[in-house]
């Protein structure tokens, strides 16, 4: 059965009109017949009176009876979320085509916004320099799997000089970019496997912070998907002092009011990273959905995108994946498991 919009009667609507509610955007158009124009539910001009209001199911419905658009909310243009958006992802494909990070002003008159880094910030969930920076690890990621050298891989990512490609090296790949070449050959992760409420639990970090979380039914499951994800990688049992970093992540689990601010080394695509920073931004005991998420980190068209880079995440509850829902506030698919993600929200929201 179909969910029916908070918005299907008259009633409904003015409603919406006079709390100007967002949700109500794209959903219905009202007119005022004294001034022969017609708005968005959300438009920031006084309410008309109430006997003076139609409604229109569109905005060309509204221009058929012959109503013009409002100068102020602009109902024939597209929304302002969708274009800022619009904006920021022109922001994001030019800095991804640069060899060099633009500056600020050049982006803010490239995008049209003033306010660019306030915008960027609000929009994405974090700022230009690191979109920026993001992008290039990828772009380094990339190279590195795909030339014979180091070498090429710097200039080909764009580095203009090996100095300022190994001074960032370590930040941008986790590791040296040899051994990242060789599949994380030599590198050191300490790990350790607990039991919670929520079944097996598997915490690895490298000495740049947590790089797993994983959550199953089967231990040996879990280990072995750590193993695939790190193939060339010395895999160490945790000692003691890294058994509180699992108890830290275990007391999470079990009680979400504690709260969990650790150090975690997160290695993605420029758009993944772009979205694990985002769902870290939603508070615990809230949700999102994944068309917001979208809009929040510049690409409104890319929620499969973003169901995907969820679905992706290595590092269960530091980045909350599990906070993202359908549009309709349902729960969809969670890579551990519904029960669990259910489970999470249900203490988050409790606490």
């Amino acid at each position: 059965m179909s969910k029916l919009s908070p918005f299907s009667n008259d009633e409904q609507r003015w409603a919406a009109v006079l709390r100007r509610d967002p949700r109500a955007d794209g959903s219905f158009y009202y007119s005022v017949r004294t001034t022969r124009v017609y708005c968005r539910p959300t438009c920031a001009a006084r309410p008309p009176r109430r006997e003076n209001v139609h409604f229109h199911s569109t905005r060309e419905e509204a221009e058929r009876a012959g109503f013009r658009p409002c100068k102020r909310c602009r109902p024939n243009e597209p929304a302002l979320a969708e274009r800022l958006a619009a904006a920021v992802a022109k922001a994001c494909r030019l800095m991804e085509a640069a060899e060099e990070m633009p500056t600020l002003e050049a982006l803010a008159e490239a995008s049209g916004m003033s306010r660019f880094h306030l915008v960027f910030k609000a929009t994405t969930g974090v700022t230009p320099k690191a979109y920026a920076a993001a992008h290039r690890a990828q772009r380094v990621r990339d190279e590195l799997g795909r030339t014979g050298t180091v070498t090429e891989a710097i200039y080909g990512a764009g580095f203009n000089s090996n100095g300022h490609f190994y001074a960032t090296a370590s930040d941008l790949l986790g590791m040296t970019p040899t051994t990242f070449r060789a599949g994380g050959s030599g590198a050191s992760i300490r790990f350790a496997v607990g039991e919670c409420s929520l079944g097996s639990i598997l915490i690895a970090a490298t000495e740049k912070g947590v790089c797993a979380i994983l959550l199953g039914d089967d231990p040996g499951a879990l280990v072995r998907d750590l193993q695939d994800r790190f193939p060339k990688a010395q895999l160490i049992g945790g000692d003691r002092g890294f058994e509180q970093t699992v108890a830290r992540v275990v007391g999470f689990v079990e009680a979400p009011a504690l709260g969990l601010d650790l150090p975690l080394d997160v290695r993605g695509t420029a758009f993944q990273q772009r979205v694990w920073q985002a769902l870290r931004e939603i508070p615990a005991g809230s949700t999102a959905s994944y068309t917001q998420i979208a809009a929040r980190v510049g690409s409104p068209t890319a929620v499969r995108a973003v169901a995907r880079a969820c679905a992706s995440n290595p590092i269960a509850v530091a980045i909350p994946c599990h906070r993202v829902v359908r549009n309709d506030g349902a729960l969809s698919g969670y890579r551990w498991g519904v029960q669990r993600k259910r489970t999470l929200l249900e203490r988050e929201a409790a606490s």
